[in-house]
């Protein structure tokens, strides 16, 4: 069943989880125009077109001895109205915005443990997920692992999957030593047989979530060529504590980033190239961020996908009438 009514409609503001950290406050997601006497909604095509020039600019400064180049290059870039509209309407604002992406620049150094594989990866994953929050800047962040266990906000995935109501797939990461060592020998017994991730952390993530998951999986599986396996999830809620540690072990994650809030996951797209798939998702997510829908970074071999709060109603309807949850 696909979701609903891609036309706007009212937008309600999201709930805040009650075990949680506030981020800074702010006024609430864009409206679907201007308010009267106040600010212009930022163009997002625009913005997405403008990290697109600063893209190839960075790229041709890629090398270590054009750095101080390319900070200029970003710094200049980034005061771009365009691009300046955005990031002053997140909750950090422009100022923190700028100076947290060049000291990201000035520290990077690659890492075979990251889906970013250079600087023009990083640039781009750090921009665009600023339109993730931006449109969820109201909402409370989790702090903590407890906080993401604990939340009535988000449901467990197991519970769905025992019960055939998740169209997607997963596998969480292991935790022992002994796990681990199964994940590596299952890897090298079938290479293939799966992406070659760590595993979702947590299997929580929020009802909308879910639905919108199960709506892409449809279209994948009904658009995909035969034999293309499921619609595969390598990342969902994260705690800020994670992604503490996941920065300590060399991934340059953005902090805060909307995986914090809730409101973010990430879908394999390199591993559906063996069966001819991968384009067939990627169209899939751009036309439903062309739609306004969700937000779509590529991260890589993975895409970070975030839904618009526009969507959040009749998602979270689909999931009740769907689930019956």
């Amino acid at each position: 069943m696909r979701v609903p009514s891609r036309s706007s409609g009212p937008r309600s503001g999201p709930a805040a989880p009650s075990a949680s950290i506030t981020s800074p406050a702010v006024a609430g997601p864009p409206r679907a125009g201007p308010s009267p006497g106040g600010p212009a909604v930022p163009d997002l095509a625009a913005y997405r077109a403008a990290v697109a020039e600063l893209l190839v600019e960075i790229g041709a400064l890629a090398d270590p001895g054009s750095a101080t180049a390319r900070q200029a290059l970003v710094d200049d870039r980034l005061r771009d109205p365009v691009v300046a509209a955005v990031l002053d309407a997140t909750p950090a604002g422009l100022v923190a915005a700028r100076e947290t992406l060049l000291l990201e620049l000035a520290r990077y150094q690659p890492s075979g443990r990251s889906a970013v594989r250079d600087l023009t990866g990083l640039v781009r994953c750090y921009l665009l997920s600023r339109i993730d929050l931006m449109w969820w800047r109201d909402v409370p962040a989790f702090a903590t692992d407890a906080q993401v266990r604990d939340s009535p906000d988000l449901v467990d995935l197991e519970w769905l999957r025992r019960r055939d109501l998740a169209r997607f797939r997963y596998r969480e990461e292991p935790t022992s030593r002994v796990g681990r060592a199964l994940r590596a020998a299952d890897r090298r017994l079938r290479p293939y047989a799966a992406p070659d991730t760590a595993g979702v952390r947590s299997r929580r993530t929020r009802r909308e979530v879910v639905a919108l998951l199960n709506d892409v999986a449809r279209e994948f599986a009904s658009a995909a060529p035969a034999g293309t396996p499921p619609l595969w999830v390598t990342s969902l809620v994260r705690s800020a504590e994670e992604q503490y540690r996941r920065r300590r072990l060399g991934h340059p994650v953005p902090l805060p980033g909307a995986h914090c809030l809730g409101w973010a996951v990430d879908v394999e797209l390199d591993w559906y190239g063996r069966f001819g798939a991968r384009e067939v998702l990627a169209g899939i997510l751009r036309d439903r961020q062309e739609a306004g829908e969700v937000n779509v970074v590529d991260a890589g071999s993975v895409w970070h996908v975030c839904p618009a709060p526009s969507t959040r109603a009749r998602l979270r309807r689909a999931y009740e009438v769907e689930l019956g949850a």
